[in-house]
């Protein structure tokens, strides 16, 4: 497992002009507001980020951005709805690349990011991170090891859906390590969370930016990750800690309905990356925990298959596990 998770700083694509409120792209001035699906729930990560985007993009498109949550299946209910959807640029979706990635390999799905969209941009990037409640008793990832060594399959694991990139991520970990949990899935980041805060779980696989603002209720024991997190820079990294683990992130991206006109999908990757640019859109991440990271449409696909392909292993394990 390649554990580099290189983000590299994307060229301008297209032409755009921006004068206050006012927006043009060669063939593509939208008219309507644009409706970006975002197939989990409320309160998660990509539902922060994507709620960032919107906010900062309304200096720069001069209609807005809609976010419609539309939760299920590990996000594939949504896709499969923005995938049906009319490829003229009214409707696109933005999610969790990472886990609609991993979902699509690991079982049989109607959807997939590269047969049944285009890829408009990334805007951002989410990092697993163990957490635990601020009760809890596991101080340390070692303290957490211990417990799990000792008393294999007793205690409880969380992360935001089946198939997604957080799974992939607690299941690596503790498969590499041999160690043994009962795994509880959750519909989104913002549940996860909230089990984790309540209780209801012993610990959890989510973004690290889910402990923003929850300081007094979280602790966070490592980042799951070769480097330490930019904002976060005080949580050690399993990395550091000589653990094994897989690297596996999740890139923040936009996509539009398979046949959209290139014209359109130029016009809305200029957008991005001028929304990713805005100081607006760089305060409104740090104050989730974040940072901006945009990719243009290439290279986010690029960086999707190398993904895919360094998963693999991972994902051929879990589906002999059932």
């Amino acid at each position: 497992m390649n554990r580099r998770d290189v983000l590299k700083t994307g060229a301008a694509a297209g032409a755009l002009i921006v004068t206050g409120t006012s927006f043009a792209h060669a063939d593509w001035t939208p008219r309507r507001p644009i409706n970006a699906i975002l197939p989990y729930a409320a309160g998660g990560g990509t539902d922060a980020l994507a709620r960032a985007a919107a906010a900062a993009g309304q200096d720069i498109l001069p209609v807005p951005l809609v976010i419609v949550n539309k939760p299920g299946s590990s996000g594939i209910t949504g896709a499969t709805e923005a995938a049906g959807a009319r490829p003229d640029g009214n409707t696109v979706m933005v999610t969790s690349a990472g886990s609609f990635l991993l979902t699509s390999m690991l079982r049989e799905t109607e959807v997939n990011p590269f047969e049944s969209f285009e890829i408009i941009a990334q805007i951002g990037n989410l990092t697993p991170a163990i957490i635990v409640p601020a009760a809890s008793p596991f101080q340390t990832v070692q303290d957490l090891v211990d417990a799990l060594s000792s008393n294999p399959g007793s205690l409880r694991w969380a992360h935001n859906g089946r198939g997604g990139f957080h799974q992939v991520a607690g299941q690596s970990f503790l498969n590499l390590n041999g160690l043994e949990a009962q795994d509880v899935p959750f519909k989104g980041g913002g549940p996860t969370r909230a089990a984790v805060i309540g209780e209801q779980v012993d610990f959890a696989f989510v973004g690290i930016q889910q402990a923003a603002g929850f300081e007094n209720e979280l602790r966070v024991l490592a980042l799951v990750a070769p480097e330490r997190d930019p904002i976060r820079d005080d949580v050690p990294t399993l990395e550091e800690l000589g653990f094994d683990y897989a690297a596996v992130s999740s890139p923040i991206v936009f996509f539009a309905p398979k046949g959209t006109d290139p014209e359109i999908i130029s016009g809305m990757e200029a957008a991005l990356k001028q929304i990713a640019e805005t100081d607006q859109f760089a305060e409104l991440m740090r104050e989730r925990g974040n940072v901006p990271a945009f990719l243009t449409g290439a290279e986010t696909e690029a960086r999707l298959r190398e993904m895919q392909e360094a998963t693999q292993p991972v994902i051929d394990a879990l589906k002999t596990q059932g």
